[in-house]
C-alpha cells in the first residue's frame, strides 16, 4: 500500500511542476516613461475681472462666442462716474488754453500801453534833464518827471510779470483740466470690461443685474485653436524631465486613442501641498476638437530601445534574479523598465526558459 502512496505523491509533485508557468524572453521594444495627469488649458487662458464694484448693466457676449481684443464683455452701472466725466469735460472746455486767448490778448495790450507810456515818460524826463542842464526849469519839475518815468517803468515790468503769470496759470489750468478729463474717462472705461485677447468666451459667471466685485471673476477667455497640457509631476521624477521630451497623451474624451505631444515648459517652483511640479506640453498634432479643463493621463517618455530582450517584471526575484526552467537561479543585469516588462542586459538569452516565481 505504501508503494502506491509514494508513486502517487511523486506523480503529484511532477504534475505541480508541469503546471508552473513558464515563458521565454522576447525581443521587442521598451519605453521608460514617467506617469503624469492633468488638465487641458486654452493657450493664454485667463479670468476676466472687474476693477470696480457695481451692478452689471449689460452682458455683451454669450458662452462660446468668438471675441477680438478690446471687444466689450460687460457694462457696469456708472451713473455717478458718467456725471463726473461730463463735469470734467465742461471744466476742460472752460479751461482750454485756446478759449482763454482773449485774456492773454488783454494782458498783451496792457504791456503795449505800459511800454508806450514808459517811452513817453522817458522822453519827457530826458528833455527835462536837458533843460535843467541849461538851467531852465526848476528842480521840482525835474524830480516830478523822473518820478513819473520810474513809475511807468515799474508798471511796464509789472505788466510783463502779470502776462507771464497769467500764461502759466492758463497753461496749468488747461493741462490740469485735460488730465482730470483723462482720469475720468479712464475711470468710466473701467466700467466697461473688455477682452484682453482674441479668442473664445469659455464661461460666464455673472448675469445682468448681479453685483460685480473686484475679487470674483466674470468670465474665462482663451485661445480658440491653441491648447496646452498642464501636468503634475512628482518631485522625485522632476529632475528627469527636460524640454522637448515626447509625451504620449490619453484623453478621457477620446478613449482608446493616444496623441503625441512634447514638453515645452517646466515651472521651477514646487507645489508644497501636492509635492509636485507643473509641467506644460503642446500637442504635435492636436485632436479634432478640444475644450479647456478636459482631463488626461500622460506618459513622459524618457528613453526608448528597440529589439531588446524583455521579461515580465513579475518573473524577477529581488530585482536581479530569475529562475530557469530547471529550477536554477540566475542573476541578471537589468536596464529599462515599464509597468509590465523589464530589459535584460546580460545573464540570460532569448532561448532560455524561465519559471514564474511562487507568490
Amino acid at each position: 500500500m505504501s508503494k502506491y502512496l509514494i508513486i502517487f505523491f511523486v506523480s503529484f509533485l511532477f504534475a505541480c511542476k508541469e503546471k508552473q508557468e513558464k515563458i521565454s524572453p522576447t525581443l521587442s521594444s521598451i519605453t521608460e516613461s514617467i506617469y503624469a495627469s492633468g488638465l487641458i488649458k486654452s493657450q493664454n487662458q485667463y479670468q476676466a475681472f472687474s476693477t470696480v464694484n457695481g451692478i452689471i448693466e449689460t452682458v455683451f457676449v454669450s458662452e462660446g462666442d468668438t471675441v477680438k481684443k478690446g471687444d466689450p464683455l460687460f457694462a457696469i452701472s456708472n451713473e455717478t462716474q458718467q456725471l463726473n466725466k461730463e463735469n470734467a469735460e465742461l471744466s476742460a472746455r472752460f479751461s482750454d488754453f485756446n478759449n482763454n486767448q482773449g485774456k492773454l490778448n488783454d494782458a498783451k495790450l496792457m504791456i503795449d500801453q505800459a511800454r508806450y507810456k514808459m517811452r513817453n515818460d522817458s522822453l519827457l524826463f530826458s528833455r527835462q534833464s536837458a533843460l535843467w542842464k541849461e538851467q531852465i526849469g526848476t528842480k521840482n519839475e525835474l524830480d516830478q518827471r523822473e518820478l513819473v518815468y520810474k513809475s511807468s517803468r515799474d508798471q511796464y515790468s509789472s505788466a510783463i510779470l502779470k502776462y507771464e503769470d497769467l500764461k502759466k496759470q492758463l497753461d496749468f489750468s488747461s493741462a490740469q483740466s485735460k488730465k482730470l478729463l483723462q482720469i475720468n474717462s479712464k475711470l468710466e472705461n473701467d466700467f466697461t470690461i473688455r477682452s484682453e485677447m482674441s479668442g473664445v468666451v469659455y464661461s460666464l459667471s455673472k448675469v445682468k443685474g448681479e453685483i460685480a466685485g473686484t475679487q470674483s471673476p466674470l468670465a474665462v477667455i482663451g485661445d480658440a485653436n491653441h491648447f496646452i497640457l498642464e501636468m503634475q509631476v512628482d518631485e522625485f521624477d522632476i529632475i528627469q524631465i527636460k524640454k522637448g521630451l515626447p509625451v504620449l497623451v490619453s484623453l478621457e474624451s477620446y478613449k482608446g486613442q493616444v496623441f503625441e505631444a512634447f514638453v515645452t515648459k517646466i515651472n521651477p517652483i514646487m507645489n508644497e501641498r501636492s509635492k509636485s511640479f507643473m509641467v506644460e506640453a503642446e500637442f504635435s498634432q492636436k485632436p479634432p476638437q478640444l475644450y479647456p479643463n478636459i482631463s488626461f493621463e500622460a506618459s513622459i517618455v524618457l528613453r526608448k530601445k528597440d529589439n531588446v530582450i524583455l521579461i515580465p517584471r513579475n518573473y524577477l526575484v529581488n530585482d536581479s534574479t530569475v529562475i530557469k526552467a530547471n529550477g536554477e537561479k540566475q542573476i541578471i543585469k537589468t536596464g529599462l523598465k515599464d509597468y509590465n516588462s523589464i530589459e535584460v542586459l546580460s545573464g540570460i538569452s532569448a532561448k532560455d526558459e524561465l519559471l514564474k516565481p511562487a507568490q
